[in-house]
């Protein structure tokens, strides 16, 4: 499955169309951020998505998550939200 990664820079409402997007094709999205800024747009995403979702009739839940990812050989803590429906 693919992973959306979300930036500090992310616009939101991209991201939530995109979290849409991978809802309806594949009924589960999942969203992963490192750092604050890149967490608060990936919950406004998530936010806005289900408001997409609820206009075709889907509720969707999001289920929090840290992992550890590599980056530049490095271990960092991320955040994964796992997006599906209710």
């Amino acid at each position: 499955m693919d992973i959306i990664k979300v930036a500090a820079r992310s616009r939101s409402p991209a991201v939530a169309g995109a979290i849409a997007g991978v809802i309806r094709e594949r009924s589960r999205a999942e969203v992963q951020a490192i750092g604050a800024g890149a967490v608060n747009q990936a919950v406004k995403a998530v936010a806005i998505a289900r408001g997409f979702l609820t206009l075709d009739g889907i509720d969707v839940i999001c289920i929090p998550a840290f992992i550890e990812v590599e980056i530049e050989g490095k271990e960092r803590t991320a955040i994964r939200l796992t997006v599906e429906p209710r």
